[in-house]
């Protein structure tokens, strides 16, 4: 059975930091392109930052470019996101995705798994 399970959220004020993880089961996560998405309430799930297969490279959703750090650990199946100078507008539920195909990842299409999401609020 294919788990994601995120963790690490909850309220912070602006200005502040937070540090999500993911922890993945059932697959080997070394095949997998890893991201994160959120979604706020009324909005679509939208993109926020990925990451390719071995770490090398990394992609950044233009608002928290410089903010935000998404990093992967393949021999313990975790993935991270580092979130500084958080923002009320920053305020979502957070999902990790995984996908083994070759797909734009900044869309939702090609994307296996799901976790369910923590929530991050930040209050101004």
């Amino acid at each position: 059975q294919v788990q994601l399970v995120e963790s690490g959220g909850g309220m912070v004020q602006a200005g502040g930091s937070l540090r999500l993880s993911c922890a993945v089961s059932g697959i080997t996560m070394a095949n997998y392109r890893m991201a994160w998405f959120r979604q706020a309430p009324g909005r679509e799930r939208d993109f926020v930052a990925g990451i390719n297969w071995k770490g090398s490279f990394a992609y950044y959703e233009d608002s928290v470019q410089g903010r935000f750090t998404i990093s992967r650990d393949n021999a313990n199946n975790l993935v991270s996101l580092q979130m500084n100078s958080l923002k009320p507008e920053d305020t979502a539920v957070y999902y990790c995705g995984a996908t083994s195909g070759f797909g734009h990842m900044k869309t939702v299409a090609p994307y296996d798994y799901w976790g369910q999401g923590t929530q991050v609020t930040v209050s101004s």
